[in-house]
């Protein structure tokens, strides 16, 4: 009788642990519109942070502006030290801040995880001209300024592709007629409506509209066919360009080395779940994950490396 006592006392001891274990609210800031990669990745892990028991409910937070500069600087201000809260960036980011030399850099949050990576697909209107890389480019050399591309943020990795392709076209990218957009929806709207001529973003974001016949996808920034996307790559059709968008998460400045391991250890469980696994699939999310020191190092050569390319392309403001 004693020893079912003590057990019991142990169990209700416990359970103030267990329910301390589940975070009640997390937020998770995407510094980009509606519609985009950024918001399509806050949400996702946010869904999956809740359906693996790991937090109670999920604030996502937009704050477009700058290539997520302006949602940076405002979860760099707003969350210093809160252990419950995670800002999301990647290639995009690094090209912005470059580019547009922000006063925010990455040094001022806590990196936590790489989690994916995407190619980049460029599609054009279904009505258009345009069948191939080729027929494109060809366009393109001919008049550069009556081609008009649409991407992501000015100096992001949408951006850069853009400028690659058109070095490799053997054009200034100075002459480059690139129309940013502060977020995904806004650019599909835009190739949907026939106002650019072509668009350029990671392939989860336009699949669903490729496979429906509303675009149609010229070619796909991969070094080689993937046999589950039905797209050329650039390179095969005579641009030799190569490029793939990466994106994770950071937490807030100013919290503790036990914090930031708790939200590596959440972040991955979250990743590893079934729930993530299933929008990983349908959007064709290639699986990066690395967390600690090693995405540290990653981010740390990934920055230098964007710095060179933005500097050669003359991205710069």
């Amino acid at each position: 009788m004693k020893l079912k006592t003590l057990l019991v006392s142990c169990l209700v001891a416990l359970a103030p642990m267990a329910a301390q274990a589940q975070v009640e609210q997390f937020k998770i800031m995407a510094p980009a519109n509606p519609g985009g990669g950024f918001d399509t990745i806050a949400r996702t892990l946010g869904e999956a942070l809740q359906a693996s028991g790991q937090v109670k409910s999920v604030v996502v937070e937009n704050k477009a502006g700058a290539g997520g500069a302006i949602g940076m600087a405002q979860f760099v201000n707003n969350e210093k030290g809160n252990p419950n809260a995670l800002l999301v960036a990647g290639a995009v980011t690094v090209g912005a801040l470059e580019t547009n030399k922000s006063p925010v850099n990455f040094g001022m949050v806590t990196p936590i995880s790489r989690l994916m990576g995407e190619f980049n697909v460029i599609v054009v209107p279904t009505a258009s001209p345009y069948k191939s890389i080729k027929d494109l480019m060809a366009a393109y050399k001919a008049n550069p300024g009556a081609v008009s591309i649409g991407g992501g943020s000015a100096g992001g990795i949408d951006h850069i592709m853009a400028s690659l392709m058109s070095e490799k076209a053997g054009v200034d990218p100075d002459k480059l007629n690139y129309i940013p957009f502060a977020g995904g929806g806004e650019g599909k709207a835009a190739v949907l409506g026939n106002q650019i001529a072509a668009y350029i973003s990671g392939y989860g974001e336009l699949a669903d509209l490729i496979k429906a016949g509303k675009v149609r996808a010229l070619g796909i920034s991969a070094a080689t066919r993937n046999p589950d996307i039905p797209v050329p790559t650039i390179r095969e059709q005579g641009t030799d360009v190569v490029v793939y968008n990466w994106r994770g998460v950071f937490a807030a400045p100013g919290i503790n080395a036990a914090q930031k391991a708790q939200l590596i250890k959440m972040v991955e469980t979250a990743v590893k779940s079934p729930a993530w696994k299933a929008k990983a699939e349908k959007f064709e999310w290639l699986d990066m994950l690395q967390s600690g020191d090693t995405f540290q190092t990653f981010l740390n050569e990934d920055i230098k490396r964007t710095s060179v390319t933005v500097k050669k392309l003359k991205l710069g403001n």
